[in-house]
């Protein structure tokens, strides 16, 4: 059944709300899968042999600039494609602070996820089902004001 169909005997509001939930999930999925491969490739250059503490640190700092390096995607991406909105420095100052605030979750969630011993390559998957919703709804709201 096409998307059009189904969408068809939606509201103009409801439909344009079904489509931004869509487009988020793609650049979402994207977004993620750039973090997380990047993460997955600079996790690869930690022994396995490191103190847990350093392997800790070394995962929170590959998981940083897998961030940051998807965060520039995803802007770019969530501004023009997810909420079709004029990139400024209103709707960047927004989009960051919602950054700053997911980023911080995410730092939490997966060490918290390695500390009860999922593996580094692991433990980010349960941290992304946490911190992706959350991470939708600071941004809808930061874009959409």
């Amino acid at each position: 059944m096409p998307i059009r169909d189904f969408t068809s005997h939606l509201g103009k509001d409801k439909r344009q709300g079904f489509g931004e939930i869509i487009r988020f999930g793609i650049v979402g999925i994207t977004a993620t899968a750039i973090q997380y491969g990047i993460y997955y490739a600079l996790t690869l250059l930690i022994g396995d042999d490191e103190p847990k503490a350093s392997m800790h640190f070394y995962s929170s700092v590959c998981m940083t600039v897998g961030y940051i390096i998807s965060f520039i995607f995803n802007f770019f991406a969530s501004t023009h494609f997810t909420f079709r909105v004029k990139a400024n420095a209103k709707h960047g100052a927004g989009f960051a602070f919602s950054h700053v605030v997911n980023y911080l979750l995410q730092m939490v969630t997966l060490n918290f996820f390695l500390w009860l011993g999922l593996s580094k390559q692991w433990a980010p998957i349960p941290m992304f089902c946490i911190c992706v919703p959350v991470n939708f709804l600071l941004v809808r709201f930061f874009l959409k004001r």
